[in-house]
């Protein structure tokens, strides 16, 4: 080999060389992801968080990629017994990320592992909070029903016929009968939640953002009798509803039966007055007449007497000196 050809060698070697301790010295950080540069297994430096080119020790420096978005974590159903003895599935799900990533790495290491870290410490938190609380207080968050009705049954007392209003809220009462009052709430049960949780988490590098209560259900032989009593309970004051609203029919006929009999004799009696004042006037009539004239009335109450007598066919015997044909028998 020549001196030409060594020297070709040793270019094309250094070439090499620098292009492999180039690109091993040089690494890209996305967005959503933060590294942390590792040397023989010990951490160097603070995390690199922002996207771009960065570099690093070629050969002996290693990159470990750690995400830094906001991160899910749903939890399994788990069978828990509340305070007041009610056996309830309770699905919990959270948001969280790596806010310490030195220290996440330190402990938990990987994503999967901080999942499986989750599962036990919110699981946990889940229910201890649950179980020292009673069904109600995971289901609502207010009572603004239970406001509404107290405040609509004391303004019905302080009105006029307040006695069928107030009847009214009692049975929207017994209707919803099955609201207790609560003290703490769903959401407020989710903050203890969180509150239990984060304390933890803090120590493993990991920021817990919030817990939801995603969904509550009864266990399936406990949900049978719920419903079962439900349905007896609400037949129950349907019936009542029935009857009342029957109780109302019967009084609202009793009214419109008096108030038609009310009408029918209004009415009958000024039906009376009116003929009674048209008879009166067709006397007055017929006595004018009569002192007017008293022969032509005697003459026109003949007529009337004949034509209702001599309609039609038939016989008659009289007198010849029968007043009735005293009128045939004057001469013209």
């Amino acid at each position: 080999m020549n001196e030409q050809q060594k020297t070709l060698l040793i270019m094309v070697g250094t070439s090499v060389t620098f292009i492999t301790l180039l690109f091993g010295s040089a690494y890209t950080l996305p967005e959503g992801r933060q590294a942390l540069i590792t040397q023989f297994g010990k951490v160097m430096g603070k995390p690199v968080t922002g996207a771009g080119l960065h570099w690093k020790v070629p050969l002996i420096q290693e990159v470990r990629y750690f995400d830094k978005r906001i991160l899910e974590w749903d939890g399994d159903a788990n069978q828990i017994p509340t305070k007041d003895k009610k056996f309830i599935w309770v699905d919990t799900t959270a948001r969280w990320r790596i806010n310490d990533a030195m220290k996440f790495a330190e402990t938990v290491r990987t994503e999967s592992a901080a999942q499986t870290r989750l599962d036990s410490i919110l699981d946990g938190a889940t229910r201890d909070v649950i179980s020292n609380h009673n069904l109600v207080e995971a289901v609502r968050n207010t009572n603004t029903l239970l406001d509404q009705l107290k405040k609509r049954k004391l303004e019905a007392e302080k009105i006029e016929g307040a006695p069928s209003k107030v009847a009214d809220v009692q049975l929207e009462e017994e209707i919803t009968g099955e609201l207790e009052a609560i003290s703490v709430g769903r959401e407020r049960l989710s903050a203890m939640i969180h509150t239990r949780a984060k304390e933890k988490l803090e120590d493993l590098g990991i920021e817990l953002i919030d817990v939801q209560l995603r969904r509550i259900a009864y266990e399936k032989s406990v949900e049978e009798k719920v419903y079962e009593r439900m349905i007896s309970e609400r037949k129950r004051i349907a019936e009542k509803i029935r009857s009342m609203g029957k109780g109302e029919q019967a009084k609202i006929q009793g009214k419109l039966n008096r108030d038609l009999k009310e009408i029918e004799s209004t009415a009958y009696r000024k039906g009376q007055e009116i003929k009674g004042r048209a008879e009166a006037e067709a006397i007055s009539i017929y006595a004018r007449s009569v002192g007017q004239d008293s022969g032509f009335f005697e003459f026109t109450r003949t007529l009337d007497a004949y034509k209702k007598t001599l309609k039609g066919k038939g016989s008659f015997v009289l007198s010849t000196d029968s007043d009735f044909l005293k009128l045939m028998q004057k001469k013209q």
